[in-house]
């Protein structure tokens, strides 16, 4: 595109979904002038490493998506493309009942397809088990608008399936309830499902015989950890990145918008021809209070969890047997603290290649409704994780390293109606030409659909700028 030189873009987050939306702006126009304003004093949100006994591990995120190719694609467009590496194993347990059971292969979000497979790993009781093909004899359950993925799963195959196994993957992925969370937003294709077919077996058994034999590994991460991602981003943008720069006021102006930032006695005004806000929800709530109040009403309503990450480095030889897989989650049903605990080391053999006698796990805590798990302090919290793993996997000793990680606030719930009030909130942003929104809280919560978000919100800016260049030049 041409004709933009000397037109400022300002985007307000420096988060994955920033960046990426500052390195799209500038690969499309080269002349635009970028900036990109983030409030804490590094970029890069939940995408952060640091060194744990030696080994750089990842304190977020720790993973995306192989099979969305917009984080690939981030990535190398950012220079890493070989730095890409697969899982040494995707295999996964889930602690049910007091013990680590295999998660069922033939399975979509939890949701079992085969009877046979999921008699096999244990998971459920023998009068759950049983519940589970009454679904294939069970009357349609009418799904005709939004509902809880607990509310549909529950109907077709019982209590079980959704205590032991859909809570749990989705605990991974939001922190979140399922009597809450929407069948629409996290579950797409069930859901699609849900409306067309009598029977959720059968169905899920369609869903798991479509995917492809060679399809590869369902995540990747860098050899240098996702931490690394951010930087690199920053750096292909060619934006102008500052941070420790708070953003209060958001104003439309006849040419543009005007964005205030810093305290009242201090502040400083800085004038843009398109804003992108990559923020989460509450804030950009706030923004968006003066100029587009429906999308700040339903962004205010997005409820986020919070959670902590404890890293463990232990020598390998404090575990009684070798540890297998890449870790396993935790129902709610449990009542156990960690919700779930990764075994790095083994899931990503880049890490153990840094350090053959060191054992990195991650253990996660808290859930939404769990915050006050949260409110130990760091050396409870990681007793919690060293209590968990002499537990459940015999650790003897202590680590000889630890690192805790809070995330306030960090998953936004796709509660029921997410998706509808996502429509209404990119309804009324369309309404102020110039003004974008992307990020965690609209479409997905992992990288690859954070920068799918980014990738639209700057294709949105870039059309508004060639309507308004084509109007001046006319």
């Amino acid at each position: 595109m041409e004709g933009n030189a000397g037109r400022h873009v300002v985007v307000v987050g420096g988060g994955i979904a920033g960046l990426a939306a500052a390195l799209h702006l500038n690969r499309a126009d080269a002349g635009l002038r970028i900036t990109v304003l983030e409030a804490a004093p590094r970029v890069g949100g939940k995408l952060h490493a640091s060194q744990v006994a030696g080994v750089e591990v990842d304190a977020g995120a720790e993973s995306m998506l192989a099979r969305r190719p917009e984080g690939k694609e981030l990535a190398r467009l950012a220079g890493l493309g070989d730095d890409l590496v697969d899982p040494g194993t995707t295999r996964a347990s889930v602690l049910s009942r007091g013990s680590l059971r295999s998660l069922p292969r033939q399975q979509v979000m939890g949701v079992p397809s085969d009877v046979v497979d999921l008699a096999r790993s244990g998971v459920l009781s023998p009068a759950g088990l049983a519940r589970v093909p009454l679904d294939q004899f069970l009357p349609p359950t009418l799904v005709t608008g939004d509902v809880s993925v607990a509310a549909y799963i529950r109907a077709r195959m019982g209590s079980e399936v959704v205590d032991r196994l859909v809570e749990p993957l989705l605990g991974g992925v939001y922190a979140g309830r399922a009597d809450m969370l929407s069948l629409d937003a996290t579950m797409p294709r069930i859901a699609a499902v849900a409306r067309t077919e009598r029977s959720l077996l059968q169905a899920t058994r369609s869903i798991t015989a479509e995917a492809p034999a060679d399809a590869g590994p369902v995540f990747t991460t860098l050899r240098s950890g996702l931490g690394a991602l951010p930087a690199a981003v920053a750096k292909e943008s060619c934006a102008q990145i500052r941070t420790g720069v708070t953003v209060r006021d958001l104003i439309r102006t006849p040419d543009g918008w005007r964005l205030v930032t810093g305290p009242t006695r201090d502040e400083e005004v800085i004038d843009a021809d398109a804003v992108v806000l990559a923020v989460p929800a509450r804030p950009a709530s706030r923004l968006l209070r003066r100029e587009v109040p429906k999308a700040a009403a339903e962004l205010a309503a997005i409820e986020y969890a919070s959670m902590a990450i404890v890293t463990l480095a232990y020598p390998r030889t404090a575990f009684p047997e070798p540890l297998e897989g890449s870790g396993y989650l935790v129902p709610p049903v449990e009542g156990r603290p960690v919700k779930a605990a990764t075994f790095s080391s083994v899931k990503w053999p880049h890490l153990a290649e840094a350090d053959r006698n060191v054992m990195i796990v991650r253990c996660s805590v808290g859930r939404l409704g769990e915050e006050l798990v949260l409110q130990r302090d760091d050396a409870e919290l990681t007793a919690l994780a060293l209590n968990e793993m002499a537990e459940i996997m015999g650790a003897r000793g202590l680590p000889l390293d630890t690192r805790v990680t809070r995330w306030g606030g960090a998953l936004p719930q796709y509660d029921v109606g997410h998706l509808d009030r996502i429509a209404r909130v990119r309804a009324a942003v369309a309404g102020q030409p110039g003004l974008a929104v992307c990020g965690a809280a609209y479409e997905g919560v992992g990288i690859p659909a954070c920068v799918a978000t980014a990738r639209t919100a700057a294709k949105l800016v870039l059309e508004h700028l060639r309507e308004t260049q084509h109007l001046r030049e006319t």
